[in-house]
């Protein structure tokens, strides 16, 4: 029997707000342990939580991002569990009215579009992190608790099982990120724990309506991760299946090193979290203006801003997709052309020369020593024939280490391209003279005569005459 994996999944982002969701203690990531805490965070007797009126505007603007509906009347819960680092013995999270509902993103997965429905989003308070004296809890001897991360302020997006599979759902999850990117409402280091999820995976015999048995894995926090723990998991139920064994519900771990799910505990019952409306906190009311002045705010998202350079300035979709991955690379695209640069040429320099610069120093877009303004005029050198593509690379690593503008950097070090016929002539009956062999070997020897020219003119010829005198002197 063949089967399908069916795929939700919950994805939790920390908000980018300077204090916790309802106290004044800073968020930032990587301080002394237990240094960013105070009584409402630690839940200490007597104390009082009050809303960060920023994570209520972040979610509506996640939630009108992602498509959904918002509501104008939601509310806080108390999520009742025991765990080492949620000192209260309950999370203030949403419940049955939560901040946004009835939402959808699409993906491409080769070549396919497809509509992912997003259930709901609501806001709640990061718990704490457990520090193991060992690399894992087995291995451990004792185990301290970071209260820093506790209060941080989370949205939790939770979709329908619409993903069938691996490369779906980590589409879907770079999809999430590059959104919350764009509206500027959460960092997404994955790396810091700012974007994890939780995945669910089933699977059921194609062509059935009726949902098997689910497995939920933990945090997962890279879509590398995502990708390897569904493949994974996935495998292991279909070989249960076959060999007719049966399926437990169950939380399970993914074993990076080892490349495998392990399993962490059962869930045979639905966990009974006994919610309660949050009595130290008022309902959260938003009004129809509010709602239209915070979608005013929003950016141009990633699929209308790639529709708009495929449309507007004819770039291939792929070009779109990579220059919109990220909001500081399509912004810093529209500056490259906005300064006079063609937009093909912008989008190859871009993904080229400049992506792997950035990579190779491990920087991002945002510090690029090549500012758009100087890209756009080195473009506009080339376009002009002042130098050509081959001496713009190393005008472009100039550019790079010093800072300085393609113009100043092409006097200083008189990289100006020949473009006098005469002095192109000499250089290219010399190398006709001086390669006899290679003459007689014409025209297979084209591309070796052309590179003998550009040698001897220490490649400030123009490559174009180059090639159309060779071709008049010698076809």
């Amino acid at each position: 029997m063949k089967y399908e994996a069916v795929i939700g999944l919950e994805i939790h982002s920390e908000l980018k707000t300077n204090t916790k969701i309802f106290c004044s203690c800073a968020t930032s990531f990587g301080a002394d342990q237990n240094t960013h805490v105070c009584p409402v965070c630690l839940g200490l007797p007597g104390v009082l939580p009050v809303v960060n009126k920023r994570v209520v505007e972040f979610a509506i603007k996640a939630g009108l991002a992602l498509n959904c509906t918002i509501n104008k009347f939601s509310k806080f819960d108390r999520k009742n569990y025991y765990y080492p680092d949620l000192p209260k013995n309950f999370q203030t999270s949403q419940f049955d009215l939560p901040i946004a509902e009835h939402g959808y993103v699409d993906i491409e997965v080769e070549g396919k579009t497809k509509r992912i429905r997003i259930t709901r989003i609501h806001m709640e308070e990061d718990a704490g992190k457990l520090v193991h004296s060992g690399t894992t809890i087995k291995d451990s001897s004792s185990s301290n608790v970071d209260y820093n991360r506790t209060g941080v302020p989370l949205i939790e997006i939770v979709s329908e099982p619409d993903m069938h599979s691996p490369a779906e759902a980590r589409a879907y999850m770079e999809k999430i990120k590059s959104i919350l990117q764009y509206i500027d409402v959460s960092n997404c280091k994955m790396e810091e724990g700012n974007l994890r999820a939780d995945v669910n995976v089933s699977l059921r015999p194609e062509g059935s309506e009726k949902l098997g048995t689910k497995v939920e894995m933990k945090n997962l926090n890279s879509f590398k991760v995502i990708e390897d723990a569904l493949e994974y998991e996935i495998e292991r139920q279909n070989e249960v299946l076959e060999d007719g064994g049966i399926l437990v519900q169950e939380t399970r771990t993914w074993d990076d090193g080892r490349g495998i799910t392990l399993s962490m505990r059962s869930k045979e019952k639905a966990q009974d979290y006994r919610y309660m409306p949050e009595p130290d906190l008022v309902p959260i009311v938003t009004t129809d203006e509010q709602i239209e002045a915070y979608k005013k705010e929003l950016p141009e998202l990633p699929d209308a801003r790639k529709a708009r350079l495929v449309n507007e300035y004819g770039l291939p979709t792929y070009d779109a997709e990579i220059i919109t991955s990220t909001r500081a690379m399509a912004e810093y695209f529209d500056a490259v052309v906005d300064a006079g640069a063609d937009a093909k040429l912008a989008s190859n320099w871009i993904m080229g020369e400049l992506s792997k610069h950035l990579n190779a120093n491990e920087m991002t877009i945002e510090n690029s020593p090549v500012s758009a303004q100087n890209l756009a005029s080195l473009i506009g050198l080339i376009g002009k024939g002042t130098i050509s593509s081959k001496i713009a690379k190393t005008v472009f690593e100039e550019m790079w280490t010093s800072g300085d503008t393609p113009e100043k950097i092409v006097k200083d070090k008189g990289l100006v391209q020949i473009t006098d016929t005469r002095a192109i002539e000499e250089i290219v009956d010399k190398a006709i003279a001086d390669n006899p062999k290679a003459v007689a070997d014409y025209p297979k020897s084209m591309g070796f005569l052309i590179g003998q020219v550009m040698k001897a003119s220490k490649g400030k010829a123009n490559p174009g005459l180059v090639n159309k005198m060779i071709k008049e002197k010698l076809g």
